[in-house]
C-alpha cells in the first residue's frame, strides 16, 4: 500500500509542504487530495480552520525508482549514460553504458558500491520487506575486477607455498574478499581467513603447512 499522510496548514501550500517533508517526496512523486479548504470563520475570528491535504506516493516499482534517481544523478553531473536493464530471479541488474564513466567506479570499485549502496536505499524506498537487491555494474567492470582478484589469489597462493610466510592483502569489499576464498576453497596448500573490522577487513593466506 503506498504511503499516505495528512497534514494542515494556513494554506493549501503549506499544509501540502508539510506532507512533503515528511515523506521525503517532491510534488512529481505524489498525489495530493485537498481535504478542506482554509477558512476564516465568522468575521474572520469565529469558526475558522486550516486547509487540510492527503498526499499520497505514487506507487513505482524497484525498477522505476532506481532508473529515476540514476536519471536524475547523471543529469546533474553533465553524463550521457545509458542503462542497460535485466531482472532475474536474484534482482535488477543495471550496466552502465558511456564515456568518462571511470570517476563513477573509483579505487578498485569503491565509488560504485556507494552509489549501488543508495540505489538500493532508493528502490526499496516503500518496502519494509521483500526488500530487491539492486546491482551497478559499469560496462562489466565488475566482471573483469573479478577475473582480476582470482587471478592475484592464485598468483599469491603459490608465493605463499614458496616462501611459508603469510600474505595480508589490501582492505576489500565483503564481495571481493568472497571471491578471493572461493578461489583459493578447494586448494589444500593454503587457508585464507578475514582480519579487522570493516571497512578495513582483509584477506589473509598462509600455509597449512608452513615450512619448518
Amino acid at each position: 500500500m503506498a504511503a499516505s499522510v495528512e497534514r494542515t496548514g494556513k494554506t493549501i501550500e503549506e499544509a501540502q509542504k508539510a506532507a512533503l517533508e515528511e515523506l521525503g517526496a517532491s510534488l512529481e512523486e505524489v498525489k495530493v487530495e485537498v481535504i478542506s479548504e482554509p477558512s476564516k470563520g465568522f468575521f474572520g475570528i469565529i469558526g475558522g480552520h486550516e486547509a487540510k491535504v492527503r498526499v499520497t506516493l505514487i506507487e513505482k516499482s524497484p525498477k522505476e525508482y532506481a532508473q529515476e534517481f540514476l536519471g536524475k544523478l547523471f543529469a546533474s553531473m553533465g553524463l550521457k549514460v545509458e542503462l542497460g536493464v535485466e531482472e532475474t530471479e536474484e534482482g535488477i541488474s543495471f550496466n552502465l553504458i558511456g564515456e568518462n564513466l571511470g570517476v563513477l567506479i573509483g579505487k578498485h570499485g569503491q565509488t560504485l558500491d556507494a552509489l549501488q549502496y543508495l540505489v538500493n536505499l532508493v528502490a526499496n524506498r516503500t518496502r519494509t520487506d521483500d526488500r530487491v537487491r539492486v546491482v551497478l555494474d559499469i560496462e562489466k567492470y565488475r566482471e573483469r575486477r573479478a577475473e582480476t582478484l582470482r587471478h592475484l589469489a592464485l598468483r599469491l597462493a603459490d608465493k605463499v607455498c614458496r616462501s611459508a610466510n603469510k600474505i595480508v592483502l589490501e582492505p576489500m569489499n565483503r564481495h571481493e574478499r568472497k571471491i578471493i576464498h572461493m578461489t583459493l576453497q578447494d586448494d589444500n596448500r593454503v587457508r585464507t581467513y578475514s582480519d579487522g573490522e570493516e571497512p578495513f577487513r582483509k584477506v589473509v593466506i598462509e600455509a597449512n603447512r608452513p615450512r619448518r
